[in-house]
C-alpha cells in the first residue's frame, strides 16, 4: 500500500514515523520553509501544479490513499486535495489537530480572516506581536502600529512601515513567551487559530499580561471529508484500508 502525505506539519511528521516500515509512505513538503524538518519515508518537495497535476502523480505512482495533513490554514492544498482524490477514486482523510479554545481571563477578538484582524487592531493596542506566518503580511502593510513579525524564514514586502522580524521557529516555552511580550512592550496578540501545543505558550502568556489577542478563525474541511484529530487516528485509518 501506497500512502501519500500532504505534509509539512508536526502531526504529519508524526504519522509518516508511525506509518513507515509498515507501509509505502511519500511525504509532500510544498518547500516553503528553507529548512523543513523531514519526515521519516520517501519526500518530494514542491507544488503538484493544481488539481490535475496531483490527479497524475497519484495515478503515476500508484497512490492508495491520501491523508491531508496540512496546516489548518492550507486552505487551497486542502480544497485541491479533495478534487483530486474524488477524481483519482482514492480514499482521503484530513488530519486536524484540534483548535483552541478560550478560556477565563482570555480577551479574544475572533475575526474571519487577515484583513478583519488588520481592521480589528483599531483602538486595542500600539504594539503588535503578529504570529501569522510570513505570507500575509500585506493585509497588515497600511497598518500604523508597531509589530514585532515572528515567522521561521524571512518574510517578503509588503509588510507594516515599523515592522521587526523575529526568526524563529517553535516549540516556545511559556517562559519565553513571557519575557517576550514583556521585553518588546507588546500590548496586543495576532494569531491564527493553528492549535496545538507548540505555539499555545503565547495565549497563556497574553492572558496572564491582560494582553487581547486577536484570533483568525481557521476555515472548514471541504465538505464530506472525514477528519482525525491525531496522527494515531489517521495512521489506524489507513491501516483499516482494504489492501
Amino acid at each position: 500500500m501506497h500512502i501519500l502525505i500532504l505534509g509539512g506539519t508536526t502531526e504529519a511528521r508524526a504519522l509518516a514515523g508511525l506509518l513507515h516500515g509498515t507501509v509505502r509512505v511519500t511525504s509532500s513538503l510544498a518547500g516553503r520553509v528553507a529548512s523543513p524538518r523531514l519526515p521519516a519515508g520517501e519526500v518530494r518537495i514542491g507544488g503538484f501544479g493544481g488539481v490535475d497535476g496531483l490527479v497524475a502523480w497519484v495515478r503515476e505512482h500508484a497512490v492508495d490513499a491520501v491523508i491531508d495533513a496540512t496546516h489548518p490554514f492550507a486552505e487551497r492544498i486542502s480544497f485541491n486535495a479533495a478534487r483530486a482524490a474524488a477524481t483519482a477514486h482514492v480514499p482521503l482523510l484530513a488530519l486536524r489537530r484540534p483548535g483552541w479554545v478560550p478560556v477565563d481571563g482570555d480577551r479574544w477578538v475572533s475575526v474571519p480572516s487577515l484583513d478583519a484582524a488588520a481592521g480589528a487592531l483599531d483602538g486595542l493596542g500600539d504594539r503588535v506581536f503578529l504570529t501569522t506566518g510570513r505570507m500575509g503580511l500585506a493585509a497588515f502593510a497600511d497598518r500604523p502600529e508597531w509589530f514585532l513579525v515572528r515567522s521561521v524564514d524571512a518574510p517578503d514586502a509588503p509588510m507594516p512601515a515599523r515592522t521587526e522580524i523575529l526568526l524563529d521557529r517553535g516549540p516556545f516555552t511559556l517562559d519565553g513567551e513571557r519575557d517576550l511580550l514583556a521585553r518588546h512592550r507588546i500590548d496586543v496578540l495576532v494569531t491564527k487559530d493553528s492549535g496545538g501545543a507548540a505555539t499555545a505558550p503565547k495565549l497563556t502568556a497574553a492572558r496572564e499580561a491582560g494582553i487581547p489577542i486577536v484570533v483568525v478563525h481557521r476555515p472548514p474541511v471541504p465538505e464530506g471529508v472525514p477528519m482525525a484529530a491525531t496522527p494515531e487516528e489517521a495512521a489506524a485509518w489507513a491501516m483499516a484500508l482494504p489492501a
